[in-house]
């Protein structure tokens, strides 16, 4: 059984940075694709980085490409993200998420489990 628990959410000023971790439960987390997803007040879920089983392959957002950075280690059953030069924009409740058949793409839709969500928030 997979469950996903995020961490390492919170306020933070812009410029700043965060990491977050989403740690697995489950046997068989490294069997699976990983991604982040977020939601910000108002808006449809964005998806927002993405790893491969092997940690070989990563894919990013356009909006956060250069300043996020995602990655995985199998032996913890946990992948995390990392988030440098955070703007105000970046709010939102960031989910991690697993797809457990085929190669991941950037679609919100290939995700077959999902974690309950952290808050994200940065101040101007």
């Amino acid at each position: 059984q997979v469950r996903l628990v995020e961490s390492g959410g919170g306020l933070v000023q812009a410029g700043g940075s965060l990491r977050l971790s989403c740690a697995d439960s489950g046997r068989t987390f490294r069997t699976y694709g990983m991604g982040w997803i977020r939601q910000a007040p108002g808006k449809e879920r964005e998806f927002v980085a993405g790893i491969s089983v092997s940690g070989d392959s990563t894919y990013y957002a356009d909006s956060v490409k250069g300043r996020f950075t995602i990655s995985r280690e199998n032996a913890k059953n946990t992948v995390y993200l990392q988030m440098n030069s955070l703007k105000p924009e970046d709010t939102a409740v960031y989910y991690c998420a697993a797809r457990a058949i085929g190669a991941l793409t950037r679609s919100l839709y290939q995700f077959d489990y999902w974690g309950q969500g952290t808050q994200v928030t940065v101040s101007s």
